[in-house]
């Protein structure tokens, strides 16, 4: 029997966790959020923390089944052996759906965890959009998009809900003002792109698990993100030479010497994306 099939039951409720970095509690930086960093190890130890807490949270109001992505840097920072050991893990990179691999119609609910504001927004801990190495912005139908506006877009697309977003306090904000009111788990609160006030990591992960319970609970009557018609996505890179080799494909256009555009579903600028992340971003 299918996961689908099974979703038909009423005892079967499935959520789908995607999970970041740079919004966990108490991160501000490299020494946090990559191997080499003296903190990153214990960062690990946080971030599977918080996405236990939002399992808890979720078992709190009945869900029985659950798929989490590690959607961080190398896909390999949650400790599995510290997760439940009845759940699903995606890890590592390329996935054609990037941070929400795995998800389909058949789950009743999405939750993010670790978030980080835009590119654009100045008001963010670690903000970027997809690729801080890469990408200037990304727009989708002229409105400027962080990785959680393009995730809630790809759940939408099978009907998901996004229930509940934890990170800092722009992160949070700028996705539930675009979805709708979601649980909001306010964690930290910058004072610049490297620097901010933080909630302790035991308290940071009590508020995701009430929160992501209160979520679940709402379900019914918090309706899947989308956009209207075909979906238009501009993609500015830093490079110049970057974007102007990928506009070499029949259907990317280059609308200025660093931006370029591709038409499709969300689901294929989710596809474009991953592609435009391995090449040719790695142009120097």
């Amino acid at each position: 029997m299918s996961l689908s099939a099974r979703s038909s039951y009423p005892d079967v409720i499935k959520v789908y966790v995607s999970a970041d970095m740079e919004g966990i509690a108490g991160v501000t930086g490299p020494e946090q959020l990559r191997p080499e960093g003296f903190e990153y190890q214990q960062f690990r130890e946080f971030m599977t923390a918080e996405v236990n807490a939002a399992i808890e949270g979720a078992r709190d109001a009945g869900a029985t089944e659950f798929v989490v992505s590690d959607s961080h840097g190398t896909g390999l920072n949650l400790l599995i052996d510290k997760l439940p050991q009845d759940i699903q893990l995606v890890r590592s990179w390329p996935r054609p759906l990037g941070m929400m691999e795995g998800i389909d119609d058949s789950f009743a609910a999405a939750v993010f965890i670790g978030y980080h504001a835009g590119a654009s927004n100045v008001g963010g801990i670690v903000a970027h959009t997809v690729s801080s190495k890469a990408f200037l912005s990304i727009r989708i139908n002229e409105k400027e998009m962080s990785e959680g506006g393009i995730n809630a877009l790809i759940a939408g697309y099978f009907g998901v809900p996004v229930v509940m977003i934890s990170g800092d306090e722009a992160a949070v904000c700028e996705v539930s003002d675009m979805v709708g009111p979601i649980e909001k788990a306010i964690v930290k609160w910058s004072y610049s792109h490297s620097s901010c006030r933080t909630m302790m990591p035991a308290a940071a992960q009590a508020l995701i698990r009430e929160k992501v319970r209160a979520g679940l609970d709402r379900r019914r009557e918090l309706n899947p993100f989308r956009m209207k018609g075909s979906l238009i996505l501009d993609l500015a890179y830093k490079n110049a030479e970057a974007a102007e080799v990928i506009a070499y494909l029949p259907n990317v256009e280059l609308i200025d010497n660093r931006t370029v555009r591709f038409v499709g579903s969300i689901i294929e600028i989710s596809m474009f994306l991953e592609m435009a992340c391995v090449y040719p971003s790695t142009m120097t």
